[in-house]
């Protein structure tokens, strides 16, 4: 397998485009970290294809295609006037219209952003639907606002927003700190100001008005429907598995209740402020009321269950002893520490639920002590290609049934799981899903953008 940790550069064309793209984007860690990740594990397709090379292929790709950057003012329940900055990037448009979601964290900025987009780039095309990649937010946090306040925020950043985007041109979705709420409120700004009712603009919206069943669940369920086949191929499965999940959004609770589904014990969940561990298993009924119900704090699980302990702080949830880890939370956060004590504990599988959840040193320790990893570019595109099925649905004003986009969901995850085991076999690194699904992306990418010209 190709070992992250010792970044062999087979390639001396990647090597030239990683230090470019360090030397022009200073200070941008997360975006630098994507792209050698990316780049590192297709220079095998590089050496074999020097087309690539003479086409200034990854100086382009690498390269956004626009990057749009807003100011967003609002007003509080008070009357004060707050600003905050807004993002786009539309990376990559040669397989179809740019998709990704909407991040509102404090945490946002230009990098992670850029980050962001450019891993969607390869996870749409893994879908193998017709959607290209972007991303977008702000630091705004909608933490502790009030619905008026969110609101107002919400229509304010549409109102720059709504010139760069349509069904056909960029469809945005929800991400962190963006769920039903958010794209409401985005929606009926975006529709009042285009005086049209363009329902695929904005994907992850309420089923009144054009979305679509299973795709809160999407990202959750597919992360397991991967991950299953993945376990099947060494002879295990999730039944009687102890299994660790971060985040207790819907990636993760979707994940904890397909989980639980497949016969898996799930211990812990966490939040931004810490993780409950309950050894008599997660109640995700009662999970679901504090996060969905009342928007409240994961400390109030331990309050209600006796067999929970809760600890502030969210990186100790990777001590627990598990079978199966599960990050679903947000990007860097399972370290090298945090990889070697799940490593300890026995760990057999770490799945991405995230965003790039696991650092590339974690990465690389996870694989040279042979426990499988799934990466998120595949792990986690059950969110996205649910939301392309949204769009489908939007452009035939048709809707199918839950049962329906669960059974295109599973063909579309056994679909991402097959072309990257392949693409990892066929370029001599058979049993790396990283490698293998960063190829498979790359190429479909790739000849599109061939066919396209210089553009």
């Amino acid at each position: 397998m190709l070992k992250l940790r010792e970044v062999v550069i087979l390639n001396k064309y990647v090597e030239e485009i990683i230090e470019k793209v360090k030397k022009e984007n200073p200070g941008e860690t997360e975006f630098h970290n994507t792209v050698k990740e990316v780049l590192t594990s297709i220079a095998p397709v590089l050496d074999k294809n020097p087309k690539y090379q003479e086409a200034a292929l990854l100086e382009r790709l690498v390269e956004p295609e626009r990057t749009i950057m807003f100011r967003v003012p609002w007003t509080d329940d008070k009357g004060k006037v707050h600003v905050n900055k807004g993002y786009r990037v539309q990376f990559n448009s040669a397989i179809g219209p740019y998709k990704g979601g909407l991040r509102l964290h404090p945490s946002v900025n230009l990098s992670i952003i850029k980050f962001l987009g450019f891993e969607q780039v390869f996870k749409n095309s893994l879908t193998t639907l017709p959607i290209g990649g972007g991303k977008g937010g702000s630091n705004f946090d909608p933490k502790g606002k009030s619905d008026a306040e969110i609101m107002r925020f919400c229509q304010s950043f549409m109102t720059e927003l709504y010139r760069h985007i349509g069904q056909d041109v960029d469809v945005p979705a929800g991400d962190i700190g963006v769920g039903g709420r958010e794209i409401g409120y985005l929606f009926g700004q975006y529709k009042r100001l285009k005086n049209a009712y363009e329902a695929g603009v904005l994907t992850g919206k309420g089923l009144t008005y054009g979305g679509s069943l299973a795709r809160t669940e999407a990202t959750g369920y597919g992360l397991l429907y991967f991950t299953s086949l993945y376990l099947a191929d060494n002879g295990m499965d999730y039944k009687d598995k102890t299994v660790v999940i971060s985040g207790s959004g819907n990636v993760a609770t979707y994940a904890i209740e397909k989980a639980q589904e497949f016969g898996a014990k799930v211990v812990a969940c966490s939040d931004s402020n810490g993780y409950v561990y309950d050894p008599e298993g997660i109640d995700l009924k009662l999970v679901k009321e504090i996060k969905e119900v009342r928007r409240g704090r994961i400390k109030e699980y331990a309050e209600k269950k006796p067999s929970a302990k809760y600890t502030e702080g969210c990186k100790g949830i990777w001590t627990i002893p598990c079978d199966i880890a599960l990050p679903c939370a947000t990007q860097q956060e399972l370290d090298l520490e945090s990889a070697k004590t799940l490593v300890a504990n026995g760990v057999k599988l770490v799945g991405e639920g995230a965003n790039m959840p696991c650092t590339l040193e974690a990465i690389a320790y996870i694989q040279e002590n042979k426990v499988l990893f799934a990466p998120a570019k595949a792990a986690n595109a059950g969110g996205v290609a649910t939301s392309a099925l949204e769009m489908a649905q939007n452009s035939m004003r048709y809707s199918w049934t839950f049962e329906e986009v669960d059974s295109k969901l599973k063909r579309i995850m056994s679909d991402i799981y097959n072309a990257s085991k392949n693409a990892a076999k066929e370029y001599g690194h058979e049993g790396d899903l990283l490698v293998g699904c960063n190829i498979a992306g790359f190429l479909k990418v790739a000849n599109a953008m061939m066919a396209q010209g210089i553009v």
